[in-house]
């Protein structure tokens, strides 16, 4: 086999990207063994633009057609663990869009039924992971070049929606149709990199906004305060109000710091010593005299790394990659297993403002689902 024929489960706006991808010749490893959607304009569609492609409108049947090798989720969140599993019992590939799932105990199931099947490929589209910026910045920690983290701070607020966003489907930014709002939408991807980078909190504290700009029963603006158990912590705010909105990350070690500008731009800061080191060593007279008579320089030396980015290079990367683990046993960007760290997070993140209290990790995942249960009745 030199190609995956890959089915392609939800013809909407992410499916649709896809299958142009793949049909322009952008993936090399990676046809189009079949489309499935509800919808029977999307089927019209299909047949449009897609006329040598099989059509389901019942994903089971394309998975038991042997039209497929391999599939992708571009579905509501609820249904990317269950359309998962059915491929995988079929010896199937499986690639679920972000998020992974909406609560753990779900994402925990197909975590665990596929590490019974380890000769096929799951794995979850994290295409941010292979963004060159941020492969620099956890190449940068992983190395020590910044020392031990002491404090995160990432404001992304750049995921300004209109109303007209959310009345344009009746399942968007619901607890029943999509499983909230922003930090299950638009954040994932950011929540995914900072533990990828910088680690996994044991404590998190959250004040959410539910319909706070919005006419949405959802969270629309979140600020949370992580705690990484060894006297670091951060904060984490992210939005969809605000149309001037910032992309800030700063991540200070003790011996340097990262500050990362829109998503295109490192400045990097390597102290000559250890902050400890010098603290213990200088006394104030030593000080004022540096910072009166001395620059910046005399402290450390700075770097600044500027990045390009192409949109849909990232989800044709991670494409290419799940095509190439099936193929060649490349190694995974993104394995499917990690798609549960992020989920842990936005699901203490809720639980933390729910109750109003700070929230270890793991989370009770009881408690989560029948929080989750009383708003997804709410609104039935």
């Amino acid at each position: 086999m030199s190609t995956v024929k890959l089915g392609i489960i939800g013809l909407g706006q992410q499916g649709g990207a896809y299958a142009n991808f793949i049909k322009e010749g952008r993936i090399r490893n990676i046809e189009i063994g079949a489309i499935c959607d509800i919808d029977a304009a999307k089927q019209e569609r299909a047949q449009s633009e897609y006329p040598e492609v099989p059509f389901y409108q019942n994903y089971i049947e394309m998975l038991d057609s042997g039209n497929v090798d391999a599939i992708v989720t571009c579905v509501p969140h609820y249904l990317h663990p269950e359309m998962g599993i059915e491929a995988l019992k079929r010896d199937i590939h499986a690639l679920l869009e972000k998020p992974a799932g909406v609560y753990t105990k779900q994402v925990r199931e197909i975590n665990e039924y596929a590490a019974t099947k380890p000769a096929l490929t799951y794995a979850i589209m994290f295409n941010q992971r292979t963004n060159p910026l941020y492969q620099k910045v956890k190449e940068i920690i992983d190395n020590g070049e910044i020392g031990a983290i002491r404090r995160t701070n990432w404001i992304i607020t750049t995921w300004w929606r209109p109303q007209g966003y959310y009345d344009a489907g009746s399942w968007r930014a619901t607890w029943d149709g999509e499983g909230g709002g922003v930090l299950v939408n638009q954040a994932p991807h950011q929540i995914d990199l900072l533990q990828w980078m910088c680690g996994m909190p044991e404590k998190v504290y959250t004040k959410a906004q539910y319909g706070y700009q919005r006419n949405i029963p959802v969270e629309d603006d979140v600020t949370t305060i992580v705690d990484y158990g060894n006297g670091a912590t951060g904060v984490f705010v992210t939005c969809t109000h605000d149309v001037m909105g910032t992309d800030r990350l700063e991540i200070l070690g003790d011996k340097g710091k990262i500050v990362v500008d829109d998503s295109k731009k490192i400045t990097l800061k390597r102290l000559h010593k250890p902050e400890r080191e010098m603290s213990n060593s200088m006394s104030m007279q030593d000080m004022m005299t540096l910072f009166r008579g001395k620059g910046p320089e005399a402290i450390y030396e700075e770097e600044i790394l500027e990045f390009d980015s192409v949109w849909g290079g990232q989800h044709l990367a991670v494409l290419e990659n799940f095509a190439a683990n099936i193929l060649d046993d490349t190694p995974l960007i993104a394995p499917g297993s990690d798609g549960i760290n992020g989920v842990e997070l936005a699901n203490a993140m809720h639980l933390s403002s729910w109750l109003n209290q700070e929230i270890n990790l793991p989370i009770d995942e009881e408690l989560y689902v029948r929080e989750l249960e009383k708003r997804r009745a709410s609104e039935k």
